[in-house]
């Protein structure tokens, strides 16, 4: 009878850190978009348009702000939980369930890089 695999290799570690890493870099590039959405840097308002619709613009603009920013929340999140991925990779207790304690599958881990809860784990909730 084969023993059940506890941990993921050093090898194993080192490519799933090379994937988180990439994800960081496009989530922080999408945050930095998002918040320059929302800041409006470059400011192409209404203000030489008719107050009419200045103000229907006004309100669409609140909503997009409002909607980004909500957005980048979710990211700078997304850009946490990836971080702390690192350091359980660090730990070496990366790809471990947090309920079962079994190994989370590579294929799960390598859509949701983040995860800490296996399958049956997250399907038990």
């Amino acid at each position: 009878m084969s023993e059940e695999k506890v941990c993921y290799t050093e090898v194993e570690l080192q490519e799933f850190k090379e994937l988180i890493e990439t994800k960081i870099n496009t989530a922080q590039q999408d945050l930095n978009l998002l918040k320059a959405a929302y800041s409006n840097a470059s400011e192409n308002g209404t203000d030489d348009t008719s107050p009419t619709f200045k103000a229907f613009e006004e309100g669409s603009s609140t909503l997009s702000k409002d909607e980004n920013m909500k957005l980048a929340m979710r990211q700078e999140k997304f850009i946490k939980n990836l971080n702390n991925a690192l350091i359980r990779i660090e730990n070496k207790t990366y790809g471990i369930c947090r309920v079962t304690g079994k190994l989370i599958s590579k294929e799960r881990l390598k859509l949701v890089p983040h995860a800490t809860l296996s399958i049956e784990a997250k399907r038990a909730q």
